[in-house]
């Protein structure tokens, strides 16, 4: 079933040059970039966006993290691509990640792992409008 997820490549990999490495292992892995901007978050954009979490002693990092430099954010498109794309991120903590994930390649550790990805088509649904208008999607 074709569906779309969406994507952050976060600040540690942007910091680090390492968008264009991040996109080239999504196009290899054969999900269609359907949307894709550079953005600095807000904190209000950050809470917001993270505001499934609020209740959680990390919140308050996630967010200082997410609005500290540039993101890449993106929506991907392709057959099971949130499963697809999960599967590519690789483990939330990089220590558990399998080999030639996005994570276990290029994550400084669990909080600074490079990448975010839906998780449910439910959260893509909300995700994805958070960033994007259909305007700005294509495919």
């Amino acid at each position: 079933m074709s569906e779309r997820t969406f994507s952050i490549i976060k600040p540690d990999a942007v910091e680090r040059n390492l968008q264009g490495a991040i996109i080239k292992m999504i196009q290899d892995s054969g999900l269609k970039i359907v949307g894709m901007k550079m953005i600095h978050m807000s904190r209000k954009q950050a809470e917001g966006f993270y505001a499934v979490h609020k209740e959680r002693p990390f919140f308050g990092s996630l967010c200082d993290y997410m609005c500290s430099g540039p993101v890449v954010v993106s929506v991907l498109e392709g057959e099971n691509a949130i499963s697809r794309y999960r599967t590519l991120m690789g483990a939330t903590n990089p220590e558990n990640a399998d080999e030639g994930t996005i994570r276990k390649c290029f994550a400084v550790d669990i909080e600074k792992n490079s990448v975010h990805g839906s998780d449910a088509p439910e959260t893509a649904a909300i995700e994805i409008p958070y960033f994007f208008s259909n305007l700005e999607l294509v495919g």
